[in-house]
């Protein structure tokens, strides 16, 4: 029922998945403007992609989404002032693909070997940080940006529905 609730832009009813409410969150924080802003979505998955386009598109933004079997998906992503970023890949999302001042928020996890590090390995998402962060106005750190971010969503959506159950005594 709530994924019929946000394709059918009744964000009201029901519960919006955590990730992406955060991550709308993160990008109102940021200052962007969402409405008439255009937003890419890079995944498609159910929990995070795809429901992040659709509450992109239902607060007013022009959203593309580009998957594994996009072509020249480069070329979209340069045209992206909202870059969501979640098809774990490690450090996918080169600098160069990234149009100056957008707003990237990295929704990917991915562990990779690090051998400067006592475990061996490291966490990094789905866009390259340290290039990405010379060229976007903001960019989500991980870890750090999103998961904490899910985290506090989580904390609403199980108080907002505690609050829509409860009986007034």
């Amino acid at each position: 029922m709530n994924s019929g609730y946000l394709a059918r832009g009744e964000l009201k009813k029901g519960t919006v998945p955590c990730t992406p409410r955060g991550c709308l969150h993160l990008i109102r924080q940021s200052g962007r403007k969402v409405e008439g802003s255009r937003a890419v979505v890079l995944g498609r998955s159910k929990i995070v992609g795809g429901a992040m386009a659709e509450l992109l598109l239902w607060h007013n933004a022009t959203v593309t989404v580009c998957h594994s079997k996009t072509v020249i998906v480069q070329d979209i992503v340069r045209e992206a002032d909202i870059l969501v970023v979640g098809i774990g890949s490690p450090n996918h999302v080169e600098a160069d693909w990234i149009k100056p001042r957008a707003v990237v928020i990295d929704c990917g996890i991915n562990v990779i070997l690090d051998s400067s590090r006592r475990s061996g390995q490291r966490i990094v998402g789905d866009v390259d940080f340290e290039g990405a962060k010379k060229v976007a106005s903001y960019i989500t750190p991980v870890p750090g940006g999103v998961g904490p971010m899910t985290v506090a969503m989580l904390l609403k959506n199980t108080l907002e529905g505690a609050m829509s159950t409860a009986k007034p005594l």
